[in-house]
């Protein structure tokens, strides 16, 4: 009984530790300076440069804007664009070729913490970008192309704050502290529970037992056997979880740094249990176009999982 006492307090301060003293810092600067850039316009004005270009991957304008905001925010930003989306006139196509996308994309809030022991944070953002907008011209022209692609009403423009002078430029930064607070309070009992899970598993036996039997699959894709439990509980406990185990895995030199960057591209996005969950949350016809954009997002992770392989 002891034992476990014990293995769920060094869990418990794993857990808070990151949260707080990794997780917390890069979320407040990160969200600080999005949502900066947010109120003076900035993400519109680069949504609407960059509206041509990738119009004719099967992006519509908002589709744009949450890919902006999963590469530098968190996963669960786009989830209120995809609201939009589902609520307006937007067509099913476009919102299945944008929900494969944004599935198939790094997300900052793990991103930019893990950047912090290793992770090469600009490689793993091109990678996932252009891959991920891949995924999402499979998705409309192949996938969802029985879908309508009919627009009912002009696509709306995201409502955001506006910092016109200094008091409206403090209340934004105020709210992007807030919102990074609540980010890293939501995250730590998952982080807190997926480190006890690992503890757990690790203490048991179970951890030694399944690594040589899987040895021969991982050292065929060239990674250590470490792998396994980030892995697993990437796709069961979601990405936060997820970053809580490899980090930790890193920092104890189970997973070198050329294997973290191997494994980017395979574990570094929303695709699990818990992210498919919350992002169809966004609305009814967001839920009804799952199907093909799940099979855009696997094509798109694969190319990321390959291009990470051979460039790390």
């Amino acid at each position: 009984m002891s034992e476990f006492a014990e293995i769920i307090l060094r869990s418990g301060k794993a857990g808070v530790e990151l949260a707080f003293f990794v997780f917390l810092p890069v979320m407040v600067v990160m969200l600080t300076f999005m949502r900066l850039l947010e109120a003076k316009g900035g993400l519109e004005w680069l949504t609407t440069r960059l509206s041509p270009l990738l119009r004719p991957f099967g992006l519509p304008d908002l589709g744009i804007f949450a890919l902006i905001q999963i590469l530098f925010v968190s996963f669960a930003a786009p989830v209120a664009t995809l609201a939009i989306m589902d609520r307006s006139g937007t067509s099913s196509r476009h919102i299945a070729a944008s929900l494969a996308m944004v599935l198939a994309c790094a997300q900052a809030n793990v991103v930019f913490p893990m950047s912090a022991v290793g992770l090469n944070g600009l490689a793993t953002i091109l990678i996932s970008a252009i891959c991920a907008v891949l995924g999402a011209t499979a998705t409309y022209y192949l996938f969802a192309r029985r879908l309508s692609d009919q627009e009912q009403l002009p696509e709306p423009k995201p409502e955001h704050p506006l910092a016109d002078d200094t008091l409206s430029v403090l209340t934004v930064i105020n709210r992007a502290g807030r919102e990074a607070i609540e980010i890293s309070v939501g995250a730590v009992p998952m982080l807190i529970l997926a480190l006890l899970l690992v503890n757990l598993l690790r203490s048991a036996g179970a951890v030694d037992l399944l690594e040589p039997l899987l040895a021969p699959v991982f050292s065929l894709f060239d990674l250590p056997p470490a792998a396994l439990l980030p892995i697993v509980t990437k796709f069961i406990a979601g990405g936060t979880a997820m970053m809580g185990v490899t980090m930790e895995f890193v920092q104890s030199d189970l997973i070198t740094l050329s294997g973290l960057n191997r494994l980017a591209g395979f574990m570094i996005h929303p695709f699990d249990i818990v992210g498919i969950a919350i992002l169809i949350s966004a609305g009814p016809r967001v839920a009804a176009v799952l199907r093909p954009a799940l099979y855009g997002a696997v094509l798109a992770i694969t190319l990321r999982a390959v291009l990470h392989g051979l460039i790390f």
